[in-house]
C-alpha cells in the first residue's frame, strides 16, 4: 500500500514538473547568415534579395523603400501568457532603382515600448439598451413594392 502511494506521489510530481516546463516558440522569418553574407549593398536588387531571403515580413515605403525580416522568440509556461524572449530585425533599404543602398540589424535592445492609452472618444448620440435594440427595428420596414426593403431580392 505504502508503495502505491509513493508511487503515486512520484507520478504526480513528475507530471507536474513536466507541465511547466516552458515551451519555445519561434514566429516569423529571421534569414539564415549564409544567405545574408550573399548580399551586397551597392550591387544587390531587390528580385534578387526575394530569390535569396524569400518575402520580407514587413515592407515600408514611407521615406524610402525597406524590408524587414522580423523573428521573435516567445516562452511559454503552462497556462500564462507567452512572454518575448527575442526579437531580432533585419532591415533592408532600396534605393530608386531597387538596389540594396543599406542594411541594419536590429535586436530587443533596440526597441522602444510603447504605452496605450487606455481612454475613449465621446461620440455624439445616445447609447441603446438590449431591449430599444430589439425593439427599435419594428416598423420600419415597408411592405413589398413601396420601395422599401421588404421586396429586396425578390424578382
Amino acid at each position: 500500500m505504502k508503495k502505491t502511494i509513493v508511487h503515486a506521489f512520484l507520478a504526480a510530481v513528475i507530471g507536474a514538473t513536466v507541465a511547466c516546463t516552458p515551451t519555445v516558440d519561434t514566429r516569423g522569418n529571421l534569414p539564415h547568415p549564409e544567405d545574408l553574407a550573399k548580399i551586397t549593398a551597392g550591387k544587390t536588387t531587390r528580385e534578387e534579395v526575394q530569390t535569396l531571403l524569400g518575402t520580407p515580413s514587413s515592407t515600408l515605403l514611407y521615406g524610402g523603400e525597406s524590408w524587414q525580416y522580423i523573428s521573435s522568440t516567445f516562452e511559454t509556461t503552462a497556462f500564462f501568457k507567452p512572454e518575448l524572449k527575442d526579437r531580432k530585425v533585419v532591415a533592408f533599404y532600396f534605393d530608386d532603382a531597387g538596389i540594396v543602398k543599406s542594411v541594419t540589424y536590429r535586436g530587443m535592445e533596440d526597441g522602444k515600448e510603447i504605452v496605450l492609452v487606455d481612454r475613449e472618444t465621446p461620440t455624439a448620440g445616445k447609447e441603446l439598451g438590449l431591449l430599444e435594440q430589439l425593439l427599435g427595428n419594428i416598423g420600419r420596414f415597408s411592405k413589398e413594392g413601396t420601395g422599401g426593403l421588404g421586396g429586396m431580392g425578390r424578382n
